[in-house]
């Protein structure tokens, strides 16, 4: 399975969330990004549940939505698996092998690695550099996932019209996403410890980077389908038209006060709750700023509110701001979704490496 690397100047990812499908093709002139299209599709409710593809069909349709809707004509895409169902492990190996001989080496010693049998394993792996304490070995990324992860991906894909050339792993993509923010900050970010937020549909991801590699992620379950469901539940709409209204407005005049505020409260809770559990898990290292992604991102104010509650800066992710734009792409609509597209950024940019 090819889950690293291969060049190319046009890129498509394809990032599968729990409530939708989000499509990037990227270009790559020097070293300049363009945007060449992207599109955004809501996925049925429960087609993705925990992370893990319920409807391989319903999956393969969005897809089919987000292609037409982007007009993109490439037919290769990259896409990722969720942390939770990775395991990586950074394993030391002799550093004169050839790749060949690391895969046979590592091929017989992976039952000491992946605690599941070799036939149900998809996996790869990346020599990251030479080893810090003997420099005749060279220190080897190792990522396994279940193959039923991977595979029900490459399905969804195949069954809608296009051929996937790397499988990547949504932490990854997200470190790679990184390195366009920090752009973003006037000051500079060397030697601190930052914070990303993924706030997507069902569940909250905490990716904590220091010197801009990360080194700890952590899920957990909440996110804007609670306000969706919320608004249904108060409003008598259906799933879909309460997600609309989220999205676009029209709501009575009580919404911001009786809904919309107290969830943005709750996610200030669920980010300092998370925050905790890696500050209890690494020896006090505190964060210096933090970053807001996923589609909650996007709720007016909640970067004020974040910032006012943990006196750190907070920022919202925008993966896109030295990049130029197509024709076809809307800025305005761009910056709006830009906070949901950090994996599928990163995804793309990963691709060009």
């Amino acid at each position: 399975m090819n889950w690293f690397s291969r060049k190319q100047n046009t890129v498509l990812s394809i990032d599968i969330s729990s409530a939708a499908v989000k499509l990037l093709e990227l270009s790559k002139v020097a070293n300049r990004y363009r945007i060449e299209s992207y599109a955004v599709a809501a996925l049925p409710k429960d087609a993705v549940i925990d992370k893990n593809i319920a409807n391989v069909d319903l999956i393969a349709d969005t897809i089919r939505a987000a292609l037409k809707q982007s007009g993109t004509k490439l037919k290769e895409a990259t896409v990722a698996v969720s942390g939770s169902s990775v395991m990586t492990k950074i394993i030391a190996m002799d550093g004169t092998l050839t790749p060949d001989e690391m895969e046979e080496q590592i091929m017989i010693e992976a039952d000491q690695y992946v605690p599941y049998a070799l036939d149900e394993v998809s996996f790869d792996f990346e020599v990251q550099g030479v080893n810090e304490s003997n420099p005749e070995l060279v220190d080897v990324l190792l990522a396994a996932s279940r193959k039923e992860n991977v595979d029900n991906r490459v399905e969804a894909l195949l069954r809608a019209g296009l051929k996937t050339n790397i499988v990547d792993i949504e932490a990854f993509a997200m470190e790679h996403a990184f390195s366009l923010l920090s752009d973003q900050f006037v000051d500079s970010i060397d030697g601190q410890t930052v914070a990303i937020v993924d706030i997507g549909s069902t569940i909250t991801t905490l990716n904590v980077l220091s010197d801009s590699k990360s080194i700890y992620t952590r899920e957990q379950g909440f996110g804007g389908k609670q306000l969706t469901e919320e608004i249904q539940r108060r409003y008598g709409l259906s799933y879909e038209e309460a997600g609309l209204a989220k999205r676009h407005g029209g709501l009575p005049d009580n919404y911001t006060a009786d809904i919309l505020e107290p969830f943005k409260r709750a996610v200030v809770q669920q980010i300092q709750r998370a925050l905790q559990f890696f500050m209890s898990s690494s020896a006090n290292k505190s964060v210096d700023r933090m970053i807001l992604a996923g589609g909650c991102a996007s709720i007016q104010g909640i970067e004020q509110l974040v910032e006012k509650s943990l006196g750190i800066p907070v920022y919202i992710a925008n993966p896109f701001v030295n990049m130029t734009l197509s024709s076809k792409v809307k800025p305005q609509l761009l910056s709006n979704d830009a906070p949901a597209l950090m994996i599928a950024c990163g995804l793309a940019v990963r691709s060009f490496d």
